[in-house]
């Protein structure tokens, strides 16, 4: 941006730094530069029309929560547009949702077919007005109207309600399901307090247990039923607005089934005019999922709600403007004092992570799994919203999309593609279509570079990467790693110890087979447990034996699994993480004191940490009775004792005393939190995730910055 601006300098002096104290609230200044020119008499105040798209550095921001002042409109009986639910100013409201190209001017929007009126019109050109050049500006006149449509698709007569708003909010005090058009697409909400109601949207869903997201009216309701510090309580109400999980307190009236076996709640605050609306006479507290089927993307357009929320929504809450970018609710979690990401999407994207070094336009392509692709322009990497599994070809179609978008949005064109080397993937197969040269990368690899690019740092460092699927260099499943390096290059100096997985891929969904399997390989005869009772033992283990339909893997996410079966937690999941979760939630937010064995093996050049010793005392844990609290106690403990001794080992090896932290493993709040500490402790420097996931949310990110170093000749890959 291009300012000029005369006057005697005292005054000239206090124009400069007016600038970076009182800049509008949504504004991000990243450098500014002053120098003198020439003096030409000018009289008045004129903002010049924007460059156009292809001379522009201008970066779009997030869609942004309702503000105060608007709040404080909406709500006012007076203003002229009370109960307007699309109201907004420079300072809240739609931003990347409904931007199609650069500059962001209104005909480049979503709101070009919206013709503001005289009143509208002179807010927006007047340079003192809060909706000064604010590009979604619209009123009951001339914007966006509600409508509320029956489960056929057919207009809802309103009266004796001619809000359509009002009417859905007494609907869904009813019981009812409801479709409710937002932001970057629609919610399934119903009151959480009904569980019938909820049970409903579960089986529309086909959601069988994965925990909903509510959405309360006020930090007061939040403080009701959930127990939420100073810096979650911020969080829920900043203009970002995400979903923070929270600890749930104790005798919450909440509906059972909102988050069953769960001792977290996730809780974001109304974000939207319509939201709010619907709380002033709605119920307490509203579920609010994402309307789709499990696995789909967001449904964002008014058709293709009706036509695939038709069975699950009783009502349809639409409007006319259209979506042009599907974003999906952003996931957060406070840990270690830290807001974190764990679904990293509306609020956040598509502001730049700035990054230590400049060069080419990189893009990549992200994993399968939690899908996001990242663009490197000059030293910003800008990060997609979350897509999704893109297994599913709904979700491809949208990674397709958005790998596209993002590319003309910041009319940047990559000289390098950079994609996970597992040649299955589709986010690979993609890569290989484009008329652009490419790279694979491994995947851990990309955790430990997008660890350290989002912390600034070139490294090296010691990564130890924990997730449940990433595909080696050796053609094997990894997970349990230990990899010495940066960018540019990296040693696997250490691995969980490889356990068959039985089955393939359905093991990881019927975590009792993983439990088979680890106990085939560490025990010498296989004991009889609880959790074997009525299942296929005799196939699975002829599977093992014939060493058919197996693979190995060193995953930290299958050991999880397996001990979670083996403990009788969980023996099939309906969600990725789900035995995982059981585990941990049973600990309690405690480690033991005591750990299970654990060994440090020299194999081949490669430590292993060694599975079998820790299999064979939880096994022998479970035949004691001993409560499954005591088993994921003991269990947390063990690994934290292994990973600390395998980074002491590393440390020695390689001088390092930077220890980075990536890998969907460390959403766990008692593996992180503990670890993270007694890292600390012994004197490391320890690196971890926040503006990004450290699930597979953000190894876009690093992919591209391994392929800049490729294009710089620097890359050695993985060893």
């Amino acid at each position: 941006m291009l300012i000029e601006v005369q006057g005697p300098l005292s005054r000239l002096l206090l124009f400069s730094d007016a600038l970076l104290d009182d800049a509008p609230p949504l504004s991000r200044i990243a450098s500014m530069q002053e120098s003198s020119i020439p003096l030409e008499r000018e009289d008045g105040f004129v903002i010049g029309c924007s460059a156009a798209a292809d001379e522009v550095e201008t970066l779009i921001p997030p869609d942004i929560a309702l503000c105060s002042d608007c709040r404080r409109e909406l709500l006012d009986p007076g203003d002229r547009r009370f109960r307007y639910p699309f109201i907004n100013c420079t300072n809240c409201g739609p931003r990347y949702t409904i931007v199609d190209r650069l500059p962001y001017d209104r005909p480049w929007t979503s709101m070009q077919g919206f013709t503001m009126c005289p009143e509208c019109e002179r807010e927006y050109s007047d340079p003192l007005n809060r909706r000064f050049h604010a590009q979604p500006n619209a009123c009951s006149t001339c914007g966006p109207v509600l409508s509320l449509l029956d489960a056929y698709g057919d207009p809802l007569s309103v009266d004796p309600h001619p809000d359509p708003a009002a009417l859905a909010a007494s609907r869904l005090r009813d019981g009812a399901v409801v479709a409710i058009k937002s932001l970057g697409g629609f919610h399934l909400s119903v009151d959480a307090l009904n569980d019938s109601a909820v049970k409903r949207l579960r089986d529309g869903k086909g959601r069988e247990a994965k925990p909903f997201a509510v959405m309360m009216p006020s930090t007061a309701t939040v403080l009701h039923y959930c127990d939420a510090c100073e810096a979650e309580l911020i969080a829920l109400q900043s203009a970002e607005a995400p979903i923070v999980l929270l600890k749930k307190r104790a005798g919450s009236h909440l509906a059972d089934s909102v988050a069953p076996g769960n001792d977290r709640l996730g809780v974001m605050l109304p974000y939207t005019p319509l939201h709010k609306l619907l709380f002033e006479q709605g119920p307490e507290v509203l579920v609010m999922t994402s309307a789709n089927v499990s696995e789909e993307p967001i449904v964002s357009d008014n058709d293709e709600a009706l036509h695939c929320l038709k069975g699950m929504a009783d009502l349809f809450l639409m409007h006319n403007r259209p979506i042009l970018t599907k974003c999906d609710d952003s996931v957060t979690i406070h840990l270690s004092g830290t807001l974190r990401q764990i679904r990293r999407s509306r609020g956040y994207v598509p502001a730049p992570i700035s990054i230590s070094n400049d060069g080419p336009v990189v893009f990549g392509t992200g994993g399968e799994l939690k899908n996001t692709v990242a663009l490197l322009k000059g030293s910003q990497a800008l990060v997609s919203q979350h897509i999704g599994n893109v297994q599913n070809y709904g979700a491809y179609l949208h990674f397709e999309q958005t790998a596209s978008h993002l590319q003309h949005l910041f009319q940047a064109v990559p000289e390098l593609i950079v994609h996970d080397m597992h040649p299955s993937y589709m986010s690979t197969q993609w890569a290989m279509r484009q008329d652009v040269p490419i790279l694979g990368v491994q995947h851990h690899h990309a955790h430990l570079a997008s660890c350290l690019a989002e912390n600034m740092e070139d490294g090296p460092a010691i990564g130890l990467l924990l997730d449940g699927t990433g595909y080696g260099t050796d053609g094997a499943v990894w997970g349990g790693e230990v990899l010495i390096g940066d960018a540019q290059g990296a040693v696997r100096f250490a691995s969980l110890e490889p356990m068959p997985l039985p089955g393939g891929e359905t093991a990881i969904k019927q975590p009792w087979r993983a439990g088979i399997g680890y106990l085939f390989r560490s025990c010498p005869v296989l004991p009889e447990l609880p959790f074997m009772q009525g299942r296929e033992v005799f196939q699975v283990l002829e599977l093992l034996q014939k060493g058919v339909g197996s693979y190995e893997t060193s995953s930290c996410g299958r050991l999880f699994d397996a001990v979670a079966a083996i403990a009788g937690l969980c023996g099939t999941i309906s969600f990725e993480g789900e035995a995982a979760i059981a585990l941990t939630e049973a600990a309690g937010g405690e480690t033991g004191k005591k750990a299970f064995r654990f060994g440090l093996e020299e194999h081949h050049g490669r430590w292993l940490m060694l599975v079998s010793p820790i299999i064979q005392d939880v096994a022998a844990a479970v035949r004691q009775s001993c409560p499954s609290r005591e088993i994921s106690r003991r269990f947390h403990r063990t690994l934290i004792d292994c990973f600390k001794a395998t980074i002491a080992e590393a440390s020695r090896a390689s001088a390092i005393r930077t220890v980075a932290l990536s890998g969907g493993v460390w959403q766990n709040p008692l593996l992180f939190e503990t670890l993270s500490l007694e890292l600390e402790a012994a004197g490391y420097r320890v690196l971890t995730h926040s503006r990004l996931p450290a699930n597979d949310g953000g190894i876009s990110l690093g992919q591209a910055i391994i392929g800049r170093r490729y294009l710089a000749g620097h890359y050695e890959g993985v060893g």
